[in-house]
C-alpha cells in the first residue's frame, strides 16, 4: 500500500492561530427567581420570568 497522510484529517479550520474550538454555551442568569430555585428549573431572568408568567403567579428574586 502506499503511504498516505492523514495529518490533516483532525484539524478544526484551516487557520492556525492557536485557538481551541469551543462550543457555544448558553448565558448563565446571574439569578433565579424563587420559584425556579424552589423547584430547581432554568429561569430566564426576566422581570417576570416565563415559567412564573405561564403559572400565573408572583415573580420575585431576592439576593442570596
Amino acid at each position: 500500500m502506499a503511504d498516505r497522510d492523514y495529518s490533516h484529517r483532525n484539524d478544526k479550520s484551516d487557520d492556525s492561530d492557536g485557538e481551541s474550538y469551543s462550543p457555544r454555551t448558553p448565558r448563565r442568569t446571574p439569578m433565579a427567581c424563587q420559584f425556579c430555585r424552589g423547584r430547581k428549573m432554568k429561569c430566564d431572568g426576566r422581570p417576570i420570568c416565563a415559567n412564573c408568567s405561564r403559572r400565573g403567579i408572583a415573580c420575585s428574586y431576592v439576593p442570596v
